[in-house]
């Protein structure tokens, strides 16, 4: 997610979810090749398992842009063919791209061609008028002929021409079925299921159709929900406690802020970490005044995680006497 899952915010949520495969947000192979690639590409150790995730349409750029990420040490190449913003489809990538799969083919060719590890591709069930099962598996078939293997489908269609990126993600209705059969049909692909998923359950049951479940917004908003996974999904111990994420924060927060970050950089993430527990408003609220004034360090989120307690303490004291 653009601007969204930044490096800090992937810090965060390796600490709520050891086990989850972590995306950046879309770098563009423009950006690697003419930028600061090492800046736009850095990413902590901790991060693994991650994927970059790449948007473009020249099959040379995106090769180089694989290769860069492949040396950094990403786990994974993606594509991006999902992305439905007017500056994306001005720069003929994104959503726009499921016109021209042969188009995206000569990328994926391109790029596993320079590089040793996964290129996978992130796309809508259709575009626009092209809304059809047909157009979805044509889109697929291409791709699969070029190498790819592991697709992440994002269950709605992408509409182009007359609706924002934000409208876009609730607008055109969910139609999970569309990629279950995708994977009923080709069952060695790898399919990932995207698109408003925002319960456990929601995931079992996606789960019984599809090899796994893609969470952009609903971590973000609701960070604990990662935890939630953890414990019902992965294979490592998760965080016991939301207090206990703030504390393994503070260490990150003095070094990054030691080498030039801004607080409110990093603690603009954190924000729906105590979302529907007492005292949640007074955290949003404390950090959000707080985090970006000069010279604000680590006591800022001590100041809001005492905040915190003292709204719980009552509830555990009247539990207790109850």
């Amino acid at each position: 997610m653009m601007d969204w899952t930044d490096r800090h915010c992937r810090y965060f949520m390796r600490l709520l979810s050891p086990s989850a495969f972590l995306y950046t947000e879309m770098v563009t192979a423009a950006a690697l090749e003419h930028g600061d690639s090492q800046r736009l590409l850095r990413f902590d150790a901790s991060e693994h398992p991650i994927a970059l995730q790449v948007g473009g349409s020249d099959p040379a750029l995106m090769a180089s842009a694989a290769k860069l990420g492949a040396d950094e040490g990403y786990d994974e190449i993606n594509i991006n063919v999902g992305c439905p913003s007017d500056r994306v489809q001005s720069g003929q990538f994104g959503a726009c791209l499921m016109a021209q799969p042969t188009l995206v083919a000569e990328c994926v060719r391109a790029m596993q061609a320079v590089v040793d590890i996964p290129v996978t591709i992130k796309t809508r069930i259709g575009i626009d008028e092209f809304d059809s099962y047909e157009f979805l598996r044509n889109f697929v078939d291409a791709n699969i002929a070029a190498g790819c293997d592991t697709f992440v489908v994002h269950a709605r269609k992408a509409i182009l021409k007359g609706l924002s990126p934000k409208e876009n993600r609730t607008v055109p209705p969910l139609n999970y079925e569309r990629v279950y059969q995708l994977k009923q049909d080709i069952p060695e692909l790898n399919i990932i299921l995207n698109g408003g998923i925002g319960s456990v359950d929601e995931c079992r049951q996606h789960l019984q159709k599809v090899d796994g479940v893609m969470i952009g917004r609903q971590a973000y908003h609701q960070p604990w929900f990662l935890t939630e996974l953890e414990q019902a999904f992965g294979t490592a111990s998760p965080p016991s406690s939301r207090e206990d994420v703030v504390r393994q924060m503070l260490t990150y927060v003095e070094r990054e802020l030691a080498a030039g970050a801004e607080l409110k950089h990093i603690t603009r993430h954190m924000l729906g970490l105590f979302a529907g527990l007492p005292g949640a408003r007074a955290w949003r609220r404390y950090l959000s005044e707080h985090a970006h004034r000069a010279g604000g360090g680590i006591e800022v989120l001590e100041t809001a995680l005492k905040g915190i307690a003292a709204k719980a303490a009552p509830t555990v004291a009247s539990t207790a006497a109850r």
